[in-house]
């Protein structure tokens, strides 16, 4: 009986199994199958995905920030304009108070309303929130990710305007009260060099931001590393809006000029006079005047006084001034030295004695 049994159904679970095989599945059959190996896909290709390095250049950030200087100054400017015709002076003790309000003025219309400064736009920069944009994790261009949030704008405008602002009063009130003074009590005192202390530590911490962002190309300054506020750029296929023509060319032309100034007050006028009059034109007609011009202003002698032992006619001031500045002084037409002065039919004066 048992063998019948297992006989009749094993041949009844051969016959339903050749069924199943022959008759089509079930329609929503591929809906299951994706459900259950979704999460497996989306976790592997998760794994596989690998954050894209972006690099914003370190120029065009530095870049941003000197601009964002440059148009304060052009703003503190025109506003100090408006106030031409006050009393003098009046401004220089509220100028903490008018580049703190300078200041507030361009975040308020840039970075609060999720706009970039000046400079930034001329860079194509704008700011993002890092720690939001590592949270995420997909990226496409490596620029994506929100912008700041509004507790990061409040801490930014703190930092930036009320901290300056406050800085900038702290110094000069302790520097007009002379804190620092061997005189003054020890309080005063120990507040003024803790601030500089405080001072030396910011500077300190400041330098080795510079280091970290030469380095990384991350946060250029240390309020944007406290924030987490990272400078992107605005749009992938933007170039920068600023040309270097115009600062190549004044670059070259400060540093000319600069030269020049460093070379002209080394150079003695006469001799290089001396040295292009065989080059110049007429020798024949001016021969004789040059004779009777004085050599070092070129004017007919009021006074005339002959160097010795050359004989050549000198105003007595030229003559005189050039041989006290200059005891080895040498004549200009003949390069001798002059060793004394003779007015013409007078007496010979010696210089050596005189001097």
């Amino acid at each position: 009986m048992e063998r019948r049994t297992l006989a009749s159904t094993s041949s009844s679970s051969s016959s339903i199994s050749s069924n199943n095989n022959n008759s089509p599945p079930p329609e929503d059959a591929w809906i299951n199958t994706y459900r259950n190996f979704l999460p497996q896909w989306q976790s592997f290709a998760a794994s596989q995905q690998l954050a894209i390095p972006i690099v914003i250049s370190r120029v065009n950030q530095v870049d941003a920030a000197r601009l964002d200087i440059e148009m304060s100054a052009m703003l503190k400017e025109q506003l100090v304009k408006v106030f031409s015709l006050m009393k003098p002076g009046m401004l220089f003790q509220y100028e903490a108070e008018l580049d703190a309000f300078l200041e507030f003025l361009i975040w308020r219309f840039s970075i609060w309303v999720d706009k970039p400064t000046p400079g930034n736009a001329l860079m194509n920069l704008r700011y993002r929130d890092e720690r939001a944009a590592e949270a995420r994790g997909k990226v496409r261009t490596g620029l994506e990710g929100p912008g700041l949030t509004v507790a990061q704008k409040l801490w930014y405008c703190v930092a930036t305007v009320g901290g300056q602002y406050v800085w900038a009063r702290l110094q000069s009130f302790s520097a007009f009260r002379r804190w620092g003074d061997s005189e003054q009590r020890s309080l005063a005192r120990r507040i003024w060099f803790l601030i500089q202390r405080i001072e030396g530590f910011y500077k300190a911490a400041s330098f080795g931001n510079l280091l970290l962002f030469l380095y990384s190309g991350r946060y250029r300054s240390l309020i944007e590393r406290f924030l987490r506020a990272r400078l992107v750029y605005g749009s992938p296929n933007m170039n920068r809006a600023v040309s270097f023509e115009y600062m190549n060319r004044q670059l070259v032309w400060n540093e000319f000029s600069e030269m020049l100034l460093l070379l002209l007050p080394l150079l003695n006028s006469s001799s290089i006079k001396n040295f292009l009059r065989p080059f110049s034109k007429d020798k024949s007609s001016s021969s004789t005047e040059d004779e009777n011009l004085c050599p070092i202003c070129q004017a007919n002698p009021s006074i005339p006084f002959l160097a010795l032992p050359c004989q050549h006619r000198y105003c007595y001031y030229c003559l005189r001034t050039r041989c006290s500045a200059a005891p080895s002084f040498r004549c200009c037409r003949c390069n001798e030295p002059v060793v004394a002065m003779q007015r013409q039919g007078g007496s010979i004066s010696n210089l050596a004695q005189k001097q």
